[in-house]
């Protein structure tokens, strides 16, 4: 039997994304109409940005450990979390977690170095690009990164909370992202980070400058491949 996935759900959209993935695809691997055993929890997201706005990461975390502990009670066998920038208070977490996590950060850079890119721009939320989430797990991996400038990092983090997260795709969060990773482009880098779950929304291959990692696909993959 396939293992139960246990989804730590944030902000809707990458949450739904995810798990829309995990459904479809399932059946590549378990067949027509198959996929695990999947269940998610998510508090309010407002819960979420309180805690971000005041820079209270532990609080992140013990909002991530208490899905993860209703999440174990139900039986799944393993974590995953679409939702890159509060990975950054998993450290703070992760021994008093009751089940193991795929990390999303090391995922996307495992595949990176699988697709042979060697120079990285990151996207996400401004607390996802400051942090040490994605520098850590590229620098493992001898994988060069770049990050937007400081007002690009702004743009993209009203982007991605003002509208991304709340259902709104427009044409110019398109323009904006595509101006921003033909800078990274430009800066030296071979492919782009997806590094918000909601990003991939309007993002992929077809649109942008540089070849993109989309994380939240890729987190979801990489649970359909531990799940059989």
């Amino acid at each position: 039997m396939p293992q139960h996935i246990g989804l730590v759900g944030c902000s809707a959209e990458g949450a739904a994304l995810c798990y829309k993935t995990i459904c479809v695809e399932g059946a590549g691997f378990l067949g027509p109409h198959a996929h695990p055993e999947v269940s998610m929890h998510t508090p309010s997201l407002a819960n979420y940005t309180a805690c971000l706005g005041r820079d209270d990461w532990q609080g992140v975390g013990e909002l991530m450990l208490a899905s993860a502990n209703k999440l174990a009670a139900i039986g799944a066998d393993f974590l995953i979390c679409p939702d890159n920038t509060i990975h950054q208070a998993l450290p703070l977490i992760e021994a008093r977690s009751p089940l193991p996590w795929l990390h999303i950060a090391e995922v996307v850079a495992d595949e990176a170095v699988a697709r042979g890119f060697r120079c990285l721009g990151l996207l996400g939320t401004r607390w996802l690009v400051d942090s040490a989430v994605y520098p850590e797990k590229l620098d493992a991996r001898g994988v060069d990164y770049r990050r937007p400038t400081v007002t690009d990092r702004d743009e993209i983090n009203r982007i991605i909370m003002d509208e991304l997260v709340c259902g709104i795709f427009t044409p110019d969060a398109i323009a904006c992202h595509q101006r921003v990773i033909g800078r990274l482009k430009d800066d030296g880098c071979d492919a782009v980070v997806l590094g918000c779950t909601e990003i991939p929304l309007i993002m992929n291959d077809g649109n942008s400058p540089l070849p993109t990692l989309d994380s939240t696909r890729l987190l979801a993959r990489a649970a359909l491949r531990k799940a059989v």
